[in-house]
């Protein structure tokens, strides 16, 4: 805000911004933006088509030991990507470095469709993975490149919009491509549709090349960064899963990367020109946005997990509708980011009060999906979940809008990218929280529930069993096979299997409802951090002021 003639960094950080945007031919903007959508929903689909076809992939490779890794190796090497791309597109222009993710993203398809063994997979995930890491990093900051600060909002709801799309529709689209042709298209397929981005982008997308007294690169400090990142996110990723938390793996790979951390901050602190400037998290508004994105995250991905567990594991639903209840809060991301986006434009940015309504909405759709039980009906979850979507797509635009907007151009891709870090090292975090918090509380209401009478008739070791996976809820052979055992023991059997599975639901309701409060209590940080955003951004263009730059920068490389 201004007072007499004091100015503050932010006014300085928006006519900044203003001063460097360059108009472009509306062609131009439209082609481009159509083929960064694209892009941006093939890098985000492919962070989740993988789950629903991981068992069909296991049939034919083998590898059950690593079956979570090929998830993994494309979310880590896609979240180590995005900050040191993002920092790298602020000093050699974003269009190079699109082309590139692009093309490393169709390479890394064409090899996880053509593996032939479980390891080659991982590596090509893990290659593919880089690529999309590149082209989420330039996506979100090409906003900036082709739309002036008053117009950004409605176009980063757009990209809210892809991004949640992709996440949710993911795995059943994998599964229905898995069933219907092969596992192997679930990658392949990325080919006939990125051939013609790449060439859209590499025809279309503006060369701007930044002004940089400095193009001298960190090394050090993209070494400590990856060494940093790779370590906790592999160690989040195992943890309960392949080791315990409290394994030499975990706990050691832990400790490196907080090591590594630390050895980080030290260098960005005293390089020349580090990968990472410290100075943004000076900037207020790009502080509170980071933080208030890593919260989010954390409930976000979480939602995405647990939600399709409920249908399926507590009212009864199919495999494959369970993972469709979520088109619900796909919609509601949808309609929240671009409602979001709009007003974001139209009433020149009021960042606190739409971060403020956007996370609101997301505790209370957490708090709601807490109160579920094994007698909610389907329209009152499908309801409870649209609230959820529709408090995080508003948060899309609005936390994007507010660091771009209040930074110079200089430091707008490794500023935007940074958000695009948090809000994935957040959701690998929520996941493994999450995921070890439901464990324990399922185990823990499942012992307090089961009769024992039935506990008497269960073979030595079955209930512990039952406790770390509850696969009679979601595997109808597992069901039978209860069925088998407990009609040995004579005409209460039946009734006993029935007690039973009533016990597995209401502990696995009980343990969903916990997450769900927890993650509640995580959104609601993510509102209260958003109270320190300013209130309002950059200054609605008026008639007579100050225009807008209008260039129209060369089309090709």
């Amino acid at each position: 805000m201004k007072q007499g003639t004091q100015t503050t960094d932010r006014d300085v950080a928006d006519r900044s911004v203003a001063r460097d945007f360059i108009q472009l031919p509306r062609r131009q903007v439209v082609l481009t933006m159509a083929g960064l959508l694209l892009a941006m929903f093939l890098a985000a689909l492919d962070q989740t088509i993988v789950s629903t076809a991981m068992p069909r992939i296991i049939a034919d490779l083998g590898g059950f030991d690593r079956y979570t890794w090929v998830t993994t190796a494309y979310l880590v090497a896609s979240t180590v990507a995005v900050p040191i791309v993002g920092r790298l597109t602020d000093i050699y222009g974003r269009k190079i470095f699109f082309i590139g993710g692009i093309a490393v993203f169709l390479v890394g398809s064409v090899l996880a469709g053509m593996s032939g063994s479980m390891n080659q997979l991982i590596a090509s995930r893990a290659i593919q993975g880089l690529g999309g890491g590149v082209i989420m990093a330039n996506s979100f900051v090409a906003i900036a490149d082709l739309f002036p600060p008053e117009e950004r909002g409605k176009f980063q709801g757009f990209l809210g919009v892809v991004f949640g799309m992709a996440s949710v529709i993911g795995p059943t689209l994998g599964g229905f491509i898995t069933d219907n042709f092969s596992w192997s298209w679930i990658f392949l397929i990325n080919v006939p549709v990125g051939l013609p981005v790449l060439l859209l982008i590499a025809w279309l997308f503006p060369k701007i090349t930044p002004e940089v007294e400095n193009r001298k690169l960190d090394y050090p400090g993209m070494v400590t960064l990856i060494l940093a990142v790779t370590p906790i996110l592999l160690a989040l990723s195992w943890g309960g899963v392949q080791y315990a938390w409290g394994s030499p793996q975990v706990v050691g790979f832990l400790a490196f990367g907080l090591a590594m951390g630390v050895a980080f901050v030290v260098i960005e602190s005293r390089t020349e020109s580090p990968i990472m400037p410290l100075e943004i998290y000076r900037n207020q508004m790009v502080a509170v946005a980071l933080l208030a994105t890593f919260l989010t995250g954390f409930g976000m991905f979480g939602a995405i997990i647990f939600v399709p567990l409920f249908f399926q594991g507590v009212l009864g639903a199919s495999a494959t509708s369970s993972g469709s209840f979520l088109t619900p809060m796909m919609l509601g991301i949808v309609f929240g980011a671009t409602l979001s986006g709009q007003l974001l434009s139209r009433t020149g940015g009021h960042y606190r009060l739409q971060a403020v309504i956007g996370t609101g909405l997301m505790v209370v759709g957490a708090f709601l999906i807490s109160t579920m039980n094994p007698d909610t009906s389907f329209v009152r979850a499908v309801g409870y979940i649209v609230v959820l979507g529709l408090g995080l797509g508003a948060t899309f635009p609005t936390f994007t809008l507010a660091v771009q907007n209040s930074v110079p151009f200089r430091l707008m891709g490794v500023s935007t990218s940074a958000l695009q870090f948090f809000r994935s090292i957040g959701g690998m975090l929520g996941l493994a929280v999450l995921g070890a918090v439901m464990a324990n509380r399922f185990a823990s209401k499942l012992e307090d529930l089961v009769p024992e009478t039935v506990t008497t008739v269960l073979p030595p070791g079955q209930l512990d069993a039952i406790k770390d996976n509850p696969q009679a809820l979601i595997d109808p052979s597992a069901v039978d096979r209860l069925k088998a055992g407990f009609a040995q023991t004579g005409p209460d059997g039946v009734r006993m299997v029935d007690t039973l599975l009533g016990s597995l639901k209401s502990a696995l309701a009980g343990a969903i409802s916990d997450v769900f409060v927890l993650s509640a209590v995580v959104i609601g940080l993510s509102l209260v951090v958003s109270l320190f955003l300013h209130r309002s951004g950059f200054t609605m263009p008026e008639t007579g002021g100050d225009k807008v730059q209008s260039q129209v920068p060369e089309r090709r490389a």
